[in-house]
């Protein structure tokens, strides 16, 4: 059914639970599965380029970290992860992706926000859910 999945993970409990899935997904369908962790929190008006290149160098180690912890789950449970990390806005950054790697499942985890915020502005994952071409699992 699922020959290659997409996984947006940015290490939060939400993520935790999405990659739990995403890998009895790819396990049951022995399907190609992907993580992608999404540094949208870079300085948009820095003081100094130190600055911008101090808050990549945390959001890649942090990201890193996250990741391998991901892998080391995904490689207890039988499962080949390969993962990237972007930087960019997180919902456009994970459709370009989805639509790049011709991915046929995007498995991600729910907001955290308040509704107010929801309300607002909407959640990654919703914005995800309406524009990548092709089927995607929220987990809450």
């Amino acid at each position: 059914m699922f020959r290659k999945i997409l996984l947006a993970y940015d290490g939060s409990t939400g993520a935790k639970r999405a990659l739990d899935v995403a890998l009895n997904l790819a396990s049951t369908f022995r399907a190609e599965l992907w993580a992608l962790s999404v540094e949208e929190r870079l300085p948009h008006y820095a003081a100094t380029v130190s600055e911008v290149q101090e808050e990549k160098e945390f959001a890649n180690h942090y990201f890193q970290e996250a990741l391998s912890v991901a892998y080391l789950r995904a490689l207890h449970a039988g499962v080949e992860l390969k993962s990237e990390i972007r930087a960019g806005h997180a919902a456009r950054t994970i459709i370009d992706f989805t639509k790049e790697g011709s991915f046929d499942l995007v498995v991600l985890g729910s907001s955290g926000h308040s509704k107010a915020w929801v309300m607002f502005l909407g959640t990654t994952a919703e914005k995800v859910s309406r524009h990548v071409p092709c089927t995607v699992l929220i987990v809450r």
